[in-house]
């Protein structure tokens, strides 16, 4: 029994039991199609399919949207989101492809939305029949966030969007946008409202959705362009210029609140976890010839991925502490720790499998030869961005140290 279990309620143990079970007898096989490494870097129509049949078969069964209520499409249970993660990162199940949906959108729509909205909404974002997508950063505002310019304009009980959205991850298959914009230019933080908007339904009709190609190869990523259109003032989420304390609703979310919400994927496969990339590196180091050994056998190697293993150890117990009640007390502190070290860590073991693979290791995915099928230059590459997205490396610990520790701001 894992210790986890230990602590389940007899609720909880059931619904466990339950998740097993299921998954004992439903994990799809080995997908007709190369996926990527994860739901943000989906780039065919084959790749999504499959993926949303794996998260609506999961969503008909009662492993998504565990912990909302009944009545917007959840299964009405208490804290058993969780349990359901746990039990398809043991099974090893394919990630989901609605990321954005259920770690950022969902929370935020649930918490600000109306109740005909989420109603709305909500059953086909679980299920992820809809796909969403997230307008924060534009070609002036990155880790500025306040000084976004999208601006909408009030026209009677509609608003008019213009503007300029990019680094759009999974825009080009979402049929809904979570978006932060201007509707005042005379106040910064006041300025700014939120809204939920029906991307794909108004493609050529004012939204623009162009791919931006990666370093990588990938197309995850998109720029969105708005001119001139028209959304209902009933898709606004709370108050009129209430924008950024919603925004920050998202952020804690997309942060490492929304761990609850959904399995992350971050491992060197599709199936593979945090937890189990540095071991993914061990493996490599086995099988990779060394001299007249393997790599496993280099002691500078050796003791790298021992640290390696020990700094995931630690992140994964120190993810416990999500029960502490005081340190619950400040929303910021664990969320923005396990970002900044999530995101790190993965940066460093991806790394070490490259210098693991010597030079080998510089060959990429087309590659017969490349270790591992070419996954961890790919890994490695796309961990940048990893460090970057939700407020980079430094941004989370100015927050960490300014707004947690209580320093003074730096100069």
């Amino acid at each position: 029994m894992s210790d986890s279990a230990h602590r389940d309620s007899p609720e909880q143990a059931e619904f466990r039991q339950y998740c097993q079970d299921w998954l004992a007898n439903n994990t799809p096989g080995e997908p007709p199609v190369r996926l990527p490494q994860s739901a943000l870097e989906i780039m065919t129509e084959a790749q999504l399919a499959y993926l949303q049949d794996w998260q609506k078969a999961a969503y008909d069964a009662g492993l998504v949207g565990c912990d909302y209520p009944v009545e917007v499409g959840g299964g009405g249970r208490k804290d058993c989101q969780r349990i359901a993660n746990q039990e398809m990162i043991r099974a090893r199940t394919p990630f989901f492809p609605n990321v954005i949906g259920l770690g950022m959108a969902a929370p935020t729509v649930f918490y600000h939305g109306q109740d005909a909205l989420k109603q709305q909404l909500l059953p086909r974002l679980f299920s992820g029949e809809d796909i969403w997508c997230q307008g924060f950063s534009e070609p002036g505002a990155g880790s500025d966030l306040a000084s976004v310019q999208t601006f909408a304009e009030r026209k009677g009980d509609k608003w008019v969007i213009n503007g300029h959205k990019v680094w759009t991850s999974l825009a080009h298959f979402a049929e809904w946008m979570i978006l932060l914009l201007r509707t005042d230019k005379s106040h910064k933080y006041d300025g700014l409202s939120y809204f939920v908007v029906p991307i794909r339904s108004a493609l050529g009709k004012g939204v623009t959705v162009r791919p931006l190609i990666k370093i990588t190869g990938e197309t995850g990523f998109n720029e969105v362009i708005f001119d001139n259109l028209e959304v209902d003032d009933s898709f606004r989420l709370d108050e009129l210029g209430k924008g950024w304390q919603v925004a920050m609703t998202t952020l804690l979310h997309e942060r490492g609140a929304g761990e609850l919400q959904t399995p992350r994927s971050g491992g060197m496969t599709s199936r593979s976890t945090h937890e189990t990339k540095a071991a993914a590196v061990m493996d490599l180091a086995r099988n990779t010839p060394r001299g007249e050994g393997c790599a496993a056998a280099d002691p500078l190697l050796r003791d790298r991925l021992m640290q390696a293993v020990i700094r995931e150890k630690a992140f994964e117990q120190s993810q416990r502490r999500s029960r502490v009640q005081p340190l619950l007390d400040h929303p910021m502190r664990l969320p923005l720790q396990n970002k900044l070290l999530a995101s790190e860590i993965a940066q460093e073991v991806s790394e070490l499998a490259l210098d693991v693979a010597g030079p080998a290791g510089s060959l990429y995915l087309a590659d017969a030869n490349a270790p591992a099928g070419g996954q961890w230059p790919l890994a490695y590459m796309n961990t940048f961005g990893m460090t970057i997205a939700a407020g980079t490396s430094e941004v989370q610990r100015n927050i960490l140290g300014e707004r947690v520790l209580g320093m003074p701001k730096s100069k």
